[in-house]
This record gives C-alpha cells, sequence and structure tokens, in this order.
C-alpha cells in the first residue's frame, strides 16, 4: 500500500494534528506497521499529544534549540534552520494499524512539523 495527502501550512514552524487525514488514506483493512513519512527534508513526523498548548511549546523548543542564522547553507537557500528543525523530528514514524484504525496510546497523535513553512507538505503512508 501507498497512499499520500497533502497538507497546507501556515506558518514558517508549525505543528499540525495529522492523525484524521492519516487514518482517512488507510485501507478499511490496513493491519500492521504503517510508516507515516514526510517526503520533504524541512518537514518532520513525530508521534506526541495533540493538546495546543503542547503544540506551541513543541514549536517554541525547536526555535529555541536552533539558531535562526549562522549557518553555512544559509548561503544557498536561507533554511538551514529548517533542514535542521527537521533533523531533531525525524522524516517518519510507524505506527501500528488494526483493521484500518491507527493502534495509537490516549495521548498520541501524528503530527506533521512543518520548518520551513507556509507550504504544502506531501504526507506519505507505506505499509
Amino acid at each position: 500500500m501507498r497512499e499520500s495527502f497533502t497538507v497546507e501550512t501556515d506558518d514558517r514552524l508549525q505543528a499540525i494534528d495529522i492523525t484524521d487525514r492519516v487514518e482517512r488514506a488507510l485501507p478499511d483493512d490496513a493491519d500492521g506497521p504503517v510508516t507515516v513519512r514526510s517526503r520533504h527534508t524541512t518537514a518532520g513526523i513525530v508521534v506526541n499529544e495533540a493538546e495546543r498548548r503542547l503544540l506551541a511549546d513543541i514549536e517554541a523548543f525547536l526555535d529555541d534549540v536552533v539558531a535562526d542564522e549562522g549557518w553555512r547553507h544559509d548561503e544557498i537557500d536561507d533554511n538551514a534552520d529548517s533542514h535542521l528543525r527537521a533533523l531533531l523530528c525525524g522524516g517518519s514514524e510507524t505506527v501500528p494499524a488494526r483493521d484500518g484504525v491507527l493502534d495509537l496510546g490516549t495521548w498520541q497523535s501524528v503530527l506533521l512539523v512543518e520548518c520551513d513553512g507556509p507550504r504544502t507538505r506531501t504526507v506519505e503512508l507505506l505499509r
């Protein structure tokens, strides 16, 4: 199985709950591991809680941990900070599915972390 969908982001740095979108893209009979991956080097996929204050904390954390300027890659396209933030998040997560539903823990959600927006991002599901 290879399914994909796009996500429109609004801000340069933004954590977005995409759990419902992932589940809608799953076949009804999906069972077993499903890899959710970003097709971009400046956006990440993480599993964490989608509480609005925590989403803001994730954004603030990534902003604080990685300086906006001073990177050699900025000489090319001025977005080295975005690549480094996405590196911290990782490009994919593998989540089990049962009967077409993600088997997540009580507070777990699948999040797209935009690090170089606003953009249109493609999320791919592999099984």
